[in-house]
C-alpha cells in the first residue's frame, strides 16, 4: 500500500507511540490530584507545555491543550468575539478558502450579529498583506487566516499579515493546523496572537491539539466544568496523548529542513509528472506551498472515480479535505481559487511525508495516467470535449 493521504491523517511516530504507551502505563494519575501519583502527572502535564512552547516561540502559560485543532479553532475565535462585542467590534476578516473548522464558527457568529469580511484568494491561492490591511476596520476584532491550506497546500504570507494586524491593533489568529511540524514556526516573529495545532497532523495521536494564546488576550472556555487549564478548558487532561503529541513535534522539528528538502523533492517530481497528463493542472503556488502537497485538477473525470480505482490499485489519496470526503459538491477551495464547477469536481490530492518513498512516486506516476485515461474513456464529457461539443478549460 502506497500511503499518500498525509494531510488527512498521519501515522504516529513510533517515538510517539513509545512516549505515550510508557505515560499510560506509570504516569497514570489525575494532574489534579494532590498526592504523589497525580503531581507526577501534573509535572509531565508542565514538562510538556514547556516544551511546545520552546518549539512555537512562546511562553509556557501561553499554551493551551485541547482535543484538536477544531476545537482550538473555535476556542480562539470565539474569545476573539466575545473580546470584540465587549468593546462594541464586531467586526472579522478572513478567507474565503479556511478550513471548515474557521468558516462554520464564523458562520455562527454572524447569525449572532457579527459581520464577517471573506477576502477573495487569488488564482495561486495567496492572499495579500496589502488585502487584509484594506479589509480592517475600526470596528474589526480578529483576522483570521490559516497558515497553509489543506487542500491545495499554499502557504500564506503569515508574518507579513502578523505585522499588519499588530499595527492594527487587532487580534491575528492562524489555523496552523497543516503547518505545524512542516515548516518554522515563531509566534512572536511573526506576530501571531493565537494559533491552533492538531497532533495528528505531524505524526502524533488523534484526539488531541493545542492552542497557542499569547499573553494578555483573554481565552474564553468553551466547555465548562473543572479547573484545568488554567480555568480555560474543563476535562482531565490527557496527559498521555499530549506527551506523545510534543514527542512528536519535537521529532519532526528537529528534522523539518532534511524531511521538507527530501519531501519536496518527491513533490516536485510527482507535479512533473502529472502536469505531462492533457487537460491537467496544478492547484496552488507551485513555490509557496508545503512540501509534500500535489494538488491537481483533471479535466473529463470524477475525483470520486479516481479515488476508487486508485485504492484498487493500492494507492491512498483524496479529492479534498476529509473532512468534507462525503460531501458530492465540489471543494470550497477550488471554486475560491476560480476553478470551475465541472473542473473541480476531478480534482486529486496526494499528500506525502518522509516515509513515502521514490518508488512510491513512480507508481503513482504509473497509476493515475493509466486512471485518467480510463475514466476518460467512458466520460460523455471528455467525448463532447474532444468532439468540440464543449471548449476545453484546462
Amino acid at each position: 500500500m502506497i500511503y499518500a493521504d498525509n494531510a488527512a491523517t498521519t501515522k504516529m511516530s513510533p517515538r510517539a507511540l513509545e512516549e505515550m504507551c510508557r505515560t499510560a502505563g506509570e504516569i497514570w494519575g489525575n494532574p489534579s490530584s494532590l498526592y504523589g501519583l497525580g503531581q507526577a502527572a501534573q509535572e509531565a502535564l508542565t514538562d510538556a507545555r514547556e516544551r511546545m512552547a520552546k518549539i512555537l516561540g512562546a511562553e509556557a502559560k501561553e499554551i493551551y491543550f485541547t482535543s484538536g485543532g477544531s476545537e482550538s479553532d473555535n476556542q480562539a475565535i470565539r474569545s476573539c468575539a466575545r473580546l470584540g462585542a465587549a468593546k462594541n467590534r464586531k467586526h472579522i476578516v478572513s478567507t474565503a478558502f479556511e478550513h471548515h473548522a474557521v468558516l462554520h464558527t464564523l458562520k455562527r457568529l454572524e447569525k449572532e450579529g457579527y459581520e464577517v469580511t471573506y477576502l477573495p484568494v487569488h488564482e495561486n491561492g495567496i492572499v495579500t498583506p496589502e488585502e487584509v490591511a484594506a479589509a480592517i476596520r475600526p470596528d474589526t476584532c480578529l483576522v483570521t487566516i490559516m497558515f497553509a491550506n489543506n487542500e491545495i497546500g499554499t502557504i500564506e504570507p503569515i508574518g507579513e499579515i502578523g505585522a499588519v494586524c499588530r499595527a492594527a491593533k487587532v487580534p491575528f489568529h492562524t489555523d496552523a493546523v497543516q503547518a505545524a511540524g512542516h515548516v518554522k514556526i515563531d509566534v512572536k516573529e511573526m506576530n501571531i496572537d493565537l494559533l491552533s495545532l492538531s497532533a495528528h497532523k505531524f505524526h502524533g495521536p488523534r484526539g488531541v491539539g493545542a492552542l497557542y494564546c499569547r499573553t494578555g488576550l483573554p481565552l474564553y472556555p468553551l466547555i465548562e466544568g473543572g479547573a484545568q487549564e488554567r480555568n480555560r478548558r474543563a476535562g482531565t487532561e490527557n496527559v498521555a496523548g499530549i506527551r506523545a503529541m510534543v514527542t512528536a513535534l519535537e521529532e519532526m522539528t528537529a528534522n523539518l529542513d532534511r524531511n521538507a528538502a527530501y519531501v519536496r523533492s518527491l513533490r516536485d517530481r510527482l507535479i512533473d509528472g502529472l502536469s505531462a497528463i492533457p487537460h491537467s493542472a496544478l492547484n496552488g503556488d507551485p513555490e509557496k506551498r508545503l512540501p509534500g502537497n500535489v494538488n491537481f485538477c483533471f479535466e473529463g473525470i470524477e475525483g470520486e472515480s479516481l479515488l476508487l480505482l486508485l485504492d484498487q490499485a493500492g494507492i491512498c489519496a483524496s479529492s479534498g479535505s476529509a473532512c468534507t470526503s462525503g460531501s458530492l459538491d465540489p471543494s470550497h477551495v477550488l471554486l475560491a481559487i476560480r476553478r470551475p464547477h465541472e473542473v473541480a469536481h476531478g480534482s486529486l490530492r496526494l499528500t506525502l511525508s518522509e516515509e513515502n518513498t521514490e518508488e512510491d512516486v513512480d507508481t503513482i506516476l504509473q497509476e493515475v495516467p493509466r486512471i485518467v485515461t480510463y475514466l476518460r474513456g467512458f466520460s460523455p464529457i471528455w467525448q463532447d470535449l474532444q468532439s468540440g461539443r464543449r471548449q476545453h478549460l484546462l
